[in-house]
């Protein structure tokens, strides 16, 4: 392939893109901060002289910045990674219609535009048919039509069956968590109606409501699209992304999203993986999705999908997808197969091409005291070894062969540790040896040794893909 790609990235993302350029013949260059100086994706490559590839920069987030880097080094097209620009849609357009366009890779900024607003998302799916959780998919701003949706919503868990039945107000401008308040009784809404709808006027500039039902008792799943702008689409399976920090950031997940060997679902779980597949294989068509793409799911105990959000970008947890899917026998390398399709290469290949087999985890290795709301640790790490099988692979910025002082920056994420096998008790106890046999040391500013999440890793595996 032709072309020269700037990565607007860091870490294990951007060694990533690094070596998927590799693979398609692609010259690339990187940017970095100060901070992230004895980061691999900066060390591996060349910050001075002729052959300088790698550039500072004061922000990953300063557009100026990052274009300007893409000019002096003559890219034409630019790797957001995931975060930061990713799922931009000024960023995007800005870099495609400049007098200089670059290639976005990624989705076009339209579809960006589009599905990163969660209620237009919502309202389109409701057009299609395709589940959402019960509620309004517009902003309500008027009280006794609010009160009303409310008690229906309520009455409609009662009859369901339902035990303490709920519903969600949020603030329709809100986001990040923020403006958010929950009601068990009829009797409270009017009251926390309007404590929020002042808050979200103050905060926001925007009274506007949102009304859910409140969902507690489910797994989230997620299911992997590739398309390109030749109007096709492959999809590569799902998977479960249910146990997370307390600040909802992923920490073990597996593929596929349901599996009989873990728990004794209420319903017929490949049915169910389908149904959400061909869901978002709908929306996708509707919205002439290009690119790669995560359709996210809440799926309750019942078995019953509602479509949460769609992530306009790569993911993290892309690779465990990849690695039961397999194409010639192969498991492919999503990252370069989404480069590919963003500078106009065709899929190549049909649906009935990718073959689905064993199970896959992916455990995210975090410098974090889980037992004190998954505080993150700050300090050196002074060892990081971790094994090498031919059924797993890591992905890290951290370099085994020397100090690595963790940047406060950011957060102290250490590596992504993949593991898989035939079946999912055998991947199970893969991760298990995997995580028993890692060995990362270190201490802080005061000789404390460091502290990581791998116990709790360990200590979540019988968890997966249960309710």
């Amino acid at each position: 392939m032709e072309g020269k790609v700037l990565i607007a990235n860091r870490g294990e993302i951007a060694i990533r893109i690094m070596n998927a350029c590799k693979d398609l013949g692609l010259e690339y260059a990187v940017v970095y901060t100060e901070a992230d100086r004895d980061s691999e994706h900066v060390q591996c490559n060349i910050t001075e002289g002729p052959n300088q590839n790698a550039w500072r920069i004061t922000s990953y987030t300063d557009p100026n910045d990052i274009l300007a880097v893409a000019d002096v080094t003559g890219c034409t097209a630019i790797h957001p990674g995931y975060g930061f620009f990713s799922e931009d849609y000024r960023f995007a357009r800005r870099a495609t219609i400049r007098d200089r366009a670059l290639t976005f890779i990624g989705p076009n900024w339209e579809v960006i535009k589009s599905l990163g607003d969660k209620i237009n998302t919502k309202r389109v799916a409701n057009k299609l048919g395709i589940p959402t959780i019960p509620g309004t998919d517009a902003p309500i701003y008027n009280e006794m039509e609010a009160e009303e949706i409310a008690q229906q919503l309520l009455d409609n868990q009662t009859a369901e069956g339902i035990e303490n039945p709920s519903i969600l107000i949020k603030a329709a401008a809100g986001g990040g968590g923020m403006g958010i308040e929950e009601v068990t009784e009829i009797e409270q809404f009017r009251r926390v109606y309007r404590q929020l709808q002042n808050y979200a006027k103050r905060q926001f500039g925007d009274g506007g409501v949102l009304i859910e039902q409140c969902l507690r008792d489910y797994n989230h799943l997620e299911v992997q699209l590739l398309c390109s702008k030749h109007n096709e689409r492959i999809h590569f399976g799902s998977r479960n992304c249910t146990i997370q920090s307390t600040g909802r950031q992923k920490r073990v997940e597996a593929a596929p999203g349901f599996h009989e060997s873990c728990f004794e679902y209420d319903f017929d779980e490949q049915k169910v993986l389908d149904k959400i597949v061909q869901y978002s294989l709908k929306l996708a068509a509707h919205v002439q999705y290009d690119n790669v793409g995560t359709w996210e799911w809440i799926v309750s105990r019942s078995g019953q999908p509602y479509l949460l959000e769609v992530n306009t970008r790569i993911q993290v947890e892309n690779d465990i997808s990849a690695r039961i899917s397999y194409l010639d026998g192969q498991q492919p390398n999503l990252i370069r197969e989404q480069i590919r399709v963003a500078l106009g290469d065709k899929i190549g290949y049909k649906q009935n091409k990718v073959e689905f087999r064993g199970a896959s985890i992916e455990l995210r290795i975090v410098a974090e005291d889980t037992r004190r709301g998954f505080a993150p640790w700050i300090g050196t790490i002074e060892e990081f070894s971790l094994p090498e099988y031919d059924w797993s692979v890591v992905y890290t910025h951290v370099p085994s062969d020397r100090p690595y002082p963790i940047p406060s920056d950011f957060d102290p994420n250490l590596a992504l540790a993949l593991v898989w096998g035939d079946d999912m008790d055998q991947a199970k106890a893969r991760a298990v040896q995997f995580i028993d046999e890692t060995v990362i040391r270190g201490k802080d500013s005061s000789d404390n040794p460091i502290i990581t999440n791998l116990e709790y890793l360990r200590n979540n595996l019988d968890r997966l893909l249960a309710f």
